[in-house]
């Protein structure tokens, strides 16, 4: 559980928050020192970098947020020109469309440059356009729709509702994130509230344009941390790849033990059951590898294999956890849902089947799923397991003799922990392991 959370947060934190309040230091301590072009232009090559990278990625919400920033920004430049009336109702109109905006981009899914998903915002941004220029044009003829009296002239503070709007919109924003648990969410929320500082700040050109640019950076560097993950986390689990188990691979230092985690039985229980339950679970599986003990780090190296890795550790001190672990997911259970897996048939017909059964018929599945209250499963693991203090090698050997421990743990009954030496140790028979 802590695990997770640390994971929420740093996605949470990272790169969005991170920049923020970096932006927000730098504006405040003085140490903006960036004159206004050189400020714009990092604006510019902000959007128009998100923009190519959210096109190369296929992100079209990045793509559509980016977007409304630009409007937000040449909207208060082209309609607030000249007047400070025209341009405190350019802002606040901008901030009220821009809360909208994030908050609708965060709840459509995620499809692609396709016409009929992005024809229809496009329509909806040109409409919000309209509405401020005659909003704008009705303040220029001395009608104020969005300013009290006393605001008119004054200052840049917004109103009551502006702030109410704002808010509302970053707490749908991180409830949408805590949902989801997808950067752009999170994106979503920096962005907005770096883009509602520049926003509030029109009086400081340099602190409104820095804190503009901040924004769109936000924007595309969620892009570049979402593609990592993508190559580094596998996207089902939420557990590191095998490409981030071998890069662990290349820092290690002796001592450290390696173990290698399979599924009892999982493609006959994938195909008895239907791809929907066999995904749920590797994700419960995946679950409980993630809560590992034992200073261990879990990691998805492809199909219902994983691997768990124990830096600086011994076969002494990893075995127990190890067992521990299996008992864990031997107790978890979770109930079947969706439409493909198989449905028992129900009457006489079903006890005649039984007993019409040879015996020993569907052992296997026996041994993999128990069905405990209805559609409720249960599933299990072998585990075999090496230290680099008995192999002496590579961690290529090390892996090696993990894989030969696993097999040796299925050949002998599966649901069972065993290491890559033959002689058991008293701490491992202590611990329950046969």
């Amino acid at each position: 559980m802590l695990a997770g959370n640390k994971s929420t947060l740093k996605s949470l934190f990272v790169p969005g928050g991170v920049l923020f309040l970096l932006a927000v230091g730098l504006v405040h301590s003085g140490w903006l020192t960036l004159a206004l072009p050189a400020l714009s232009f990092l604006y510019y090559c902000a959007l128009a970098g998100g923009m190519l990278l959210a096109w190369r990625f296929h992100s079209s919400r990045i793509f559509l947020s980016l977007g409304v920033l630009f409007i937000a920004q040449e909207g208060i430049s082209l309609f607030g020109a000249g007047q400070t009336v025209l341009v405190l109702t350019a802002v606040r109109a901008m901030a009220v469309i821009m809360a909208f905006d994030f908050v609708l981009i965060a709840l459509i899914d995620e499809r692609g440059f396709r016409v009929e998903t992005i024809t229809p915002i496009v329509l909806l941004l040109f409409v919000q356009w309209t509405i401020v220029a005659a909003l704008c044009r009705a303040a220029e003829a001395g009608v104020h729709w969005l300013m009290p009296a006393q605001q008119r002239v004054s200052g840049i503070a917004f109103p009551d509702y502006v702030w109410v709007i704002f808010l509302a919109a970053e707490m749908l924003l991180l409830g949408r994130f805590l949902l989801t648990r997808k950067l752009v969410e999170a994106a979503l929320l920096w962005a907005q509230a770096t883009f509602f500082l520049s926003l509030h700040s029109p009086g400081n050109a340099r602190a409104a344009m820095a804190y503009a640019a901040t924004a769109a950076s936000i924007l595309a560097a969620s892009i570049i941390e979402n593609s990592y993950l993508l190559a580094y986390h596998d996207e089902l689990t939420g557990l590191p790849s095998r490409r981030a188990f071998n890069d662990a691979l290349l820092g290690l230092e002796d001592p450290y033990s390696i173990a290698v985690v399979d599924i009892d039985h999982f493609k006959r229980f994938n195909d008895t059951h239907g791809h929907d339950t066999g995904d749920q679970v590797l994700r419960l599986v995946a679950s409980n590898l993630a809560r590992v003990t034992g200073g261990g780090r879990a990691y998805r190296c492809g199909g219902e294999e994983f691997t768990v890795l124990f830096p600086g550790k011994t076969t002494s001190e990893v075995v127990v956890h190890l067992e521990q672990l299996r008992q864990q997911i031997e107790r978890s259970e979770f109930r079947m849902r969706g439409t493909d897996r198989r449905q028992k048939p129900r009457g006489p017909d079903r006890r005649n089947d039984r007993a019409r059964r040879r015996p020993g018929q569907a052992q296997p599945i026996q041994e993999l799923v128990e069905e405990k209250r209805g559609d409720a499963l249960s599933v299990t693991v072998s585990i075999g397991m090496a230290s680099s203090s008995k192999v002496k090698a590579a961690p290529d050997a090390v892996l090696q003799s993990a894989d030969k421990a696993l097999y040796r743990a299925k050949a002998k009954g599966r649901n069972r922990v065993e290491t890559a030496s033959v002689a058991r140790r008293a701490g491992a028979r202590a611990a329950g392991i046969a």
